[in-house]
């Protein structure tokens, strides 16, 4: 466990400032609607066992950095499939289904989103074949085939899970459920991000009178981020700063950012935060993406483990935590920003300070977070 003069020196990666800010609510609901959004959490709020995941302070930590409050949305407690994403693939599949004659569903994950779809096909008594890299540890995948899917492992990275999947489905007539846009494939990624924006439908109503004024969203190709964005566009009626976070070794959209394209990135190593493990955004996020978006930061893998273990200990709240690999980045790179006292003061990161971080899974990876938990 880090004491406290260790967290004192923990830094972030790289840093970067978006001239192009521009947060236009018109412009961002234009791409994802009122409508889409609305009638996602119209639908999902009626499915069996849907609650609220909690809004946490982690007001032990804020006792460190010194803000206002600190507020962490809990996903592990999403359904009971322990991500965010539970709100994505399996709303998709419920959308898209509808007067469509392809009977077999399909998709290409590195772990969650694969899980809420079979879950979602499972829900709708479909067929569900899922196409995973060989990074995809197998935990993950028997998760999926408990709901029912085939697992067809792919060599290689996610990208060629993605591109195999792609060519299987072409071929078999199947009905693919991806959250990632490319030209002519907009629809179900938007669907996904829809269903990710009941995320913040919750928290404007868990946060009651409070302002956020700062939020750090988790991007690997970028729908998460992107439907809080459109989520804040929708029920905020104010813009707090927008911080995204990526792993050092995937920053695909900090290094689009900079140049103000879609830029792909090569990944030498993967990341351990595997789902953020991305090396280009994706299209609709980044129409989203490139104007909201006031800063970007990237981290290392090297505070995974102390952080999954100060959240599980009570270290940062005073409630047990079980917050998986892709939930620390936030943490992380909030330490590393407050540990920098110039660009803390550039970003307005201060006593008055109300920061919302998404803790977006568990122990989705049972496996990987005992390893992590106990190292």
């Amino acid at each position: 466990m880090p004491s406290n003069s260790e967290v004192s020196k923990w830094k972030y990666k790289k840093f970067l400032i978006n001239k192009k800010n521009n947060f236009n609510k018109k412009e961002i609901l234009q791409i994802l609607s009122p409508n889409e959004i609305d009638e996602a959490y119209k639908t999902i709020k009626n499915w069996n066992n849907y609650s609220p995941t909690p809004l946490i302070s982690l007001n032990k930590l804020n006792e460190k950095l010194n803000f206002n409050k600190i507020y962490y949305k809990d996903e592990s407690k999403r359904f009971h499939l322990k991500s965010f994403k539970a709100l994505g693939g399996a709303y998709a599949v419920e959308k898209i289904i509808k007067g469509n004659d392809k009977k077999v569903i399909s998709t290409a994950t590195a772990g969650n989103h694969g899980r809420s779809v079979a879950w979602g096909s499972q829900k709708n008594g479909l067929e569900c074949k899922i196409f995973i890299s060989e990074f995809v540890s197998e935990s993950r995948a028997e998760v999926m085939r408990n709901f029912g899917a085939e697992v067809i492992r792919v060599k290689g990275n996610y990208e060629d899970s993605l591109n195999e999947c792609i060519n299987q489905s072409n071929k078999n007539n199947w009905q693919i459920v991806q959250d990632v846009a490319w030209e002519d494939y907009k629809l179900v990624p938007k669907l996904t991000m829809a269903g990710y924006s009941v995320m913040m439908k919750e928290i404007s109503e868990q946060i009651k009178s409070e302002k956020i004024s700062h939020v750090i969203l988790q991007a690997g190709v970028g729908g998460m981020a992107a439907a809080m964005v459109a989520g804040i566009a929708r029920y905020l009626d104010y813009i707090p700063q927008i911080i995204i976070v990526e792993p050092d070794s995937a920053a695909c959209v900090l290094e689009s950012i900079k140049t103000g394209k879609i830029e792909k990135i090569s990944i030498e190593k993967e990341s351990i935060m595997g789902g953020m493990s991305c090396g280009e955004v994706s299209l609709v996020p980044w129409e989203i993406l490139r104007n909201s978006v006031h800063f970007c930061v990237t981290v290392s893998d090297d505070y995974i483990s102390d952080i999954i273990k100060c959240l599980a200990n009570k270290k940062f709240s005073e409630k047990k935590i079980i917050g998986g690999e892709c939930s620390t980045p936030g943490i992380a790179s909030l330490i590393g920003l407050s540990n920098d006292h110039e660009i803390k003061k550039k970003i307005n990161l201060n006593e008055g300070s109300n920061v919302l971080l998404f803790g977006c899974e568990g122990d989705a990876d049972a496996e990987l977070y005992q390893k992590l938990l106990t190292q």
